[in-house]
């Protein structure tokens, strides 16, 4: 999911998830692309910019950290998570099932 999930409010963000761990085989894994926060908020400028812009476009959307992606994807039943940074301001969270 590419800057997918930064669109909508943490019930949606929830049941995104749950249907893509649904929709996965056994061993099957997603990958979150967004742009990450980082978990003491306090240096991607750019995702905590994207974060604000977010909530005055859409209903309830907000960008998040890698920590936040992790523990809502522990709660829909991923088995194992990993956040990896990427080029820029991204970075993208592995979920596994």
């Amino acid at each position: 999911m590419g800057h997918i999930l930064h669109d909508w409010n943490i019930d949606e963000k929830m049941m995104l998830l749950s249907k893509a761990y649904d929709a996965l085989p056994s061993g099957g894994a997603v990958i979150i692309h967004e742009a990450l926060i980082d978990d003491a908020r306090k240096q991607n400028a750019f995702g905590l910019l994207m974060s604000l812009n977010m909530l005055i476009e859409t209903h309830g959307g907000f960008d998040f950290t890698g920590a936040d992606c992790r523990k809502w994807m522990k709660e829909v039943g991923f088995k194992r998570t990993q956040v990896m940074p990427l080029a820029g301001p991204d970075g993208m969270v592995v979920g596994f099932k």
